[in-house]
Order: C-alpha cells, then sequence, then structure tokens
C-alpha cells in the first residue's frame, strides 16, 4: 500500500470516543459491474445485521435471481428494485445500516452506469466517505474517475479504493498495483484528505473484515478497520444555521418557525438574526416531538419560537445575531448537467437553495471539465453529465455560504420551468461581487411620467412563428395603425437587430437564446421610455418567450402567435431559406433541423393563411384595447 496515500487511515485509532462512536455516512461508488452492491451484501453479512428470515430470503432469492450459480448472490440484499434483480444492476440509490464495533455507518449504494449519475449525487451529497469500487480486471473507466471526481466535488474527504475481484486474477500483486498507482496520480489534484487502496473480493470476503491469506504481499488493515478508522467531523461547532422550512400559527396566540439545524446548536435565550432583514429576536421556546429541550443542535427538526414576532417567512435564514451569513445575486459554482436537454447560457431556470427559491440563469460557462484529464475548456453549452465551472445570477438576493464552508446552504439545483425536472446540481464557490463604484441611478422621471405624456400605456406586443409566417408584415400593419391612432411606437424586428446588436451571433440554440435574450433587455428599456414596442422573432423556444414575459411583466406583455403551417411557410419562402435548409446548406433552420415550440396559450392567435393583413390588424386593435 502506498504510504503517501494512506498515512491518513492508517495511524492508530483515537481513542477518543469522538472517533470510535458516532455515526459515519458511507457510499459505495464506481463504474457499473465493479461490484458494488455485492461488497454491501457481503458487509451486511460478515457485521452479523441480518436476521434468520433475511438469511432464509437470501438463499431462496439467490436460486431465483441470482448471478452466482449455487453461491448466495450478496447483490440481492441490496438491489430492491425489480427492474435491478432482473437486470442485474443497481438503479436507485439503497441505504443500509450497521455497525461497526460502537460506530453506526448509513451506506448508501449508488449506481455505477452514468445514466443514473443524479442517483449518484444524491447518495453522496451527505457522505462522510467513499468506498471507490474498480473491477481489476478493468482498470481505471471514465465512469470510476467520474464518481471520483464527483465525491471530491461533494466535499467527501475519506476515499477507500476498493480494488476488487482480486480472485479472479489469482490475487496478483503485479494486476493490483499498477491499477493503484495510475489512480494515485489521477487523485493527487483532488481535495481528500485520505485515500487507501485495499485489494479485496467482495464476493469471497478477503481483506473485508480481517487480512487474507491470499494476499500477503498487502500489509494494510482490511476494509471494515479502516471505516472504523475514519475521523468523522460533526457541525455542532460550527456557526449556527437554520433555513425556515414552515411557520406555523394554528392560532392568534401561537407562532413558531419550523425546520432542521443545519449547523451547530441553539439554546433559549440566544439572540437570533433573520438575515435578509436584520430582524433581532431572542429564543423564548425549542419544541420538538414530546419535547421541550434548552438546546438543539445541527440535524435536529425542531419548531422555534420567539420573543417577539417578526417578518419571517419559508425560504428565511436564522443566524446567531453575532455570526450573520452574506446574501448575493451572482456567483460562481461548480455544475453537473443532469438533463439531455442541454443547458444554455442566458435561458432562465428555477433554483433551489436549502428552503429559497428564485429564478436564475448561467451567465457564462467558464470551463468544462474533462473527466479524464482533468483539463478544463471554455464552452457554449452543457450536455448530459457534463461537469463545468460557471457563472450564474439570481433574480433576487440569494442567502448562500461556500460548500466548502456549509454544503446546505453551498449547495442548489436548476429545475426547468415548464417540465419542472432537476436539470442540474451545483456547489458554490464564491460570490460575484458587483463593482461597488456602480449603483443604480435614481431618475425623477419616471416611465409614468413618459406615459402620462404619450397619453398611453406602455407596452410589448411579441409576435412568434415561423420564417415566413408572416410576422414583419402583420407587425409592420399594427404599426401603422397604432402610429394612426396616435401612439408612440417602435418596431424591433428579427432581421434589423442581426444587423447591428446581435450581427456576433449565429443560429445555435445557444446563439438563439442569447438573441432573444439581448432583444428582452432593450424591449424593456424602450417600454421604459413609455413606447408601445412591437418584436416579431421567430423566439423558437418556450423557455426563452417566457423570460421576456417574465422580464416585461404579465401585464405589459401581449403574445401574438403567427399560426401559419409550416407548409405554406415553405410554400411562401420569401428568403429561399427553407429551399437551402432542405438541400442541408442551412443548418438549424427553425422547423427544418431545429425545432419551433408554439405557444401554450398566447394572448391572441393569428391564422395568416386565407385572411387578410387588414382584417388581422382590425381584430388585433380589438384585443390590444380590451387587454389594456
Amino acid at each position: 500500500m502506498d504510504c503517501e496515500l494512506t498515512a491518513a487511515i492508517e495511524r492508530p485509532a483515537s481513542t477518543t470516543t469522538e472517533q470510535a462512536d458516532g455515526l459515519l455516512r458511507l457510499i459505495t461508488c464506481g463504474s457499473v459491474d465493479d461490484g458494488k452492491s455485492t461488497l454491501i451484501g457481503r458487509l451486511l453479512w460478515e457485521s452479523s445485521q441480518l436476521a434468520d428470515d433475511q438469511r432464509q430470503a437470501l438463499a431462496f432469492e439467490s436460486k431465483r435471481y441470482g448471478t452466482q450459480g449455487e453461491n448466495l448472490d450478496f447483490a440481492l440484499l441490496v438491489d430492491g428494485l425489480m427492474a435491478e434483480r432482473e437486470q442485474g444492476i443497481t438503479i436507485d440509490v439503497a441505504y443500509r445500516y450497521f455497525s461497526i464495533g460502537k460506530r453506526k455507518v448509513i451506506l448508501a449504494d449508488t449506481p455505477g452506469h452514468e445514466q443514473y449519475t443524479r442517483n449518484m449525487i444524491t447518495g453522496a451529497s451527505t457522505a462522510d466517505a467513499a468506498i471507490l469500487l474498480i473491477d481489476v480486471r478493468q482498470g481505471l473507466l471514465p465512469q470510476t474517475r467520474r464518481h471520483a471526481y464527483l465525491a471530491h466535488l461533494l466535499g467527501i474527504r475519506h476515499l477507500i479504493l476498493a480494488i476488487n475481484k482480486m480472485d479472479l486474477v489469482d490475487f496478483s500483486a503485479d494486476r493490483y498495483h499498477p491499477i493503484q498507482q495510475e489512480f494515485r496520480q489521477f487523485a493527487a489534484s483532488l481535495r481528500f484528505s485520505s485515500v487507501a487502496a485495499i485489494p479485496l473480493s467482495a464476493l469471497k470476503g478477503d481483506n473485508i473484515t480481517q487480512l487474507s491469506p491470499h494476499t500477503p504481499w498487502y500489509s494494510g488493515p482490511p476494509l471494515l478497520s479502516c471505516l472504523e478508522r475514519l475521523p468523522l467531523k460533526t457541525d455542532n461547532d460550527a456557526d449556527f444555521v437554520f433555513p425556515v422550512q414552515l411557520v406555523t400559527h394554528p392560532h392568534a396566540g401561537f407562532r413558531g418557525y419550523s425546520g432542521t439545524i443545519t449547523r451547530g446548536s441553539l439554546a433559549v435565550g440566544d439572540e437570533i438574526r433573520v438575515t435578509k432583514s436584520g430582524q433581532l429576536a431572542r429564543v423564548a421556546d425549542i419544541l420538538r416531538m414530546n419535547a421541550r429541550p434548552c438546546r438543539a443542535k445541527a440535524g435536529e427538526a425542531v419548531t422555534l419560537v420567539l420573543d417577539k414576532d417578526l417578518d419571517i417567512s419559508r425560504g428565511d435564514v436564522l443566524t446567531l445575531s453575532h455570526a450573520p451569513l452574506e446574501t448575493t445575486e451572482q456567483f460562481a459554482a461548480t455544475i453537473v448537467w443532469l438533463h439531455q436537454e442541454e443547458g444554455l447560457i442566458g435561458r432562465s431556470y428555477d433554483l433551489k437553495l436549502a428552503t429559497q427559491w428564485t429564478g436564475a440563469s448561467i451567465t457564462a460557462i467558464k470551463q468544462v471539465i474533462d473527466i479524464n484529464t482533468l483539463t478544463q475548456t471554455p464552452g457554449k453549452s452543457l450536455q448530459m453529465n457534463d461537469m463545468a465551472f460557471c457563472h450564474l445570477a439570481v433574480s433576487k438576493p440569494l442567502v448562500f455560504n461556500t460548500y466548502d464552508q456549509c454544503k446546505t446552504l453551498g449547495s442548489f439545483i436548476l429545475v426547468d420551468r415548464f417540465s419542472h425536472a432537476t436539470v442540474a446540481a451545483g456547489m458554490i464557490a464564491y460570490s460575484l461581487y458587483r463593482d461597488k463604484t456602480i449603483h443604480r441611478q435614481a431618475l425623477t422621471i419616471s416611465r409614468a411620467h413618459r406615459e402620462r405624456l404619450n397619453g398611453h400605456e406602455a407596452k410589448v406586443i411579441w409576435l412568434t412563428g415561423l420564417s415566413g409566417a408572416g410576422k414583419s408584415t402583420l407587425a409592420n400593419a399594427l404599426e401603422i395603425a397604432l402610429y394612426q391612432q396616435g401612439k408612440r411606437t417602435y418596431l424591433l424586428d428579427g432581421d434589423n437587430v442581426r444587423h447591428g446588436l446581435n450581427r456576433d451571433l449565429g443560429f445555435s440554440k445557444a446563439c438563439r437564446v442569447e438573441n432573444i435574450r439581448r432583444v428582452a433587455e432593450v424591449a424593456r428599456l424602450m417600454m421604459d421610455a413609455g413606447l408601445i414596442v412591437i418584436a416579431a422573432f421567430v423566439s423558437p423556444f418556450r423557455h426563452e418567450r417566457q423570460m421576456v414575459r417574465d422580464l416585461i411583466g404579465k401585464a405589459r406583455f401581449f403574445e401574438i402567435h403567427v399560426n401559419t403551417p409550416l407548409a405554406v411557410c415553405e410554400q411562401r419562402d420569401p428568403k429561399g431559406l427553407y429551399h437551402q435548409a432542405r438541400q442541408g446548406k442551412l443548418p438549424n433552420m427553425t422547423g427544418v433541423q431545429s425545432p419551433y415550440e408554439p405557444p401554450i396559450n398566447p394572448d391572441y392567435t393569428a391564422d395568416c393563411h386565407g385572411r387578410s393583413t387588414d382584417e388581422l390588424v382590425a381584430e388585433l386593435l380589438m384585443r390590444l384595447a380590451e387587454h389594456d
């Protein structure tokens, strides 16, 4: 065993109860079929954690589902889903509980398949240590490196490299040492406090509970000894952090604030601070199920009663008055992209951090990490299972901490606004502070003043539809009609904007998103000037149209779907774009190679095919008057 890598693990176990006792949260990870579930089953078997009926059930199910012939298939103790048993793989995260001496262990078996990376992140997010399995016959695989890097990102500081299935190579030291050395080189730049390598056979039990006679060349401890000696870190001595999950107000005489203490401890009489508002109060009572303790610590779910009512709601974060937290509107973070739909700069998502929700967008993808070499290259979008260092902006101040300091306030997820799927998980590295010299200037003349001068409300009328649908024609006719009514207008047309403001953008998905983001900001400024802004853009994606609606405000945004069938648009083809796209000369053409996502509930649908422009404009003017 490499002394440099394993010194922290191999030193004698501490004689203090803090090191020997306590709860160890552990995960197994690695590539598919490396033996993770079998190892956990073996640990449960060897630690005598199974009742007689479980042993009998294992024997029966090994015959029915097992992959080990007449022998027991220990993986079946963990792989609970029917699909897992039939396929012989792990899909879900399976949790098992056992003890090593006085130490209690919660062990999560995480899936090895790349498509279930999100499940691995779930299991690793609370872990203290990881057992990374490697099939000695396969060596380091991309998913092995991915899981090692994820463990590093998620703050796991102790890693045990379990080089498994040694029985299949006759316990050869020549097969073991090169793998250990290769992993040592890979992990040199990762922030593990300790790495121990152990040759073992999960199926046969070698080097699990005691040293195996088959590996006389190995002088380190067996697996259970490593686990028993791992130092544990508690959050009880850190500063108190309490994200409010629920405000309890059953009657006029009681108001409590419920949640789980993330870090530190709190006692009756302590003075607390509400981070965002700065309000102060003292703790009058601490309530727990059937108990009223004088003190509560990290990990406990409690309800706090204060000595006075404060303006507190779900999403607020409480701290001790002398240890306030910061808020941020922009920050840098490492992101793991978890969805098949690519992640794009400028696209709006919902962000959840602890109990806080806010809108967010990726403002820059600084570096995408190559999992094999750990080299970093700039990126324009994120694909499934990509890991990247990004800058993000949120729509309102967010109470945060760095992930290194506090996992709860340093970790977040991104959620798609339409499908509500979790698309990414992230770990905050640091806040991006705006230049202190930049402040929002208060102006005397407001939009309301300009609207009174103009004699009408400002708004944004947004036309969306396929190329050739008639957006520009209808927008131009609508502006003429509004102008004749004495309204002050401006028409933003897709082609015109690309001659100037957006001349640097192409037609990739990422460029289309950025195109609409810039136009939305311009439209908002023009609306603030008191104008009726008419914007005619293909704007093919619902996400970006929703982003414009949110930016402008629902009351001042009017969406028109110019609903002309694709066949008619192709027949018109005024610019010859469809002809070029069908010949393969024009990539990313909306409606041909790139999708168009029609509005789900537009304010007005313009069926240009078969109706005159004058008819549509007249109808539109009536609808706009009703909208006012």
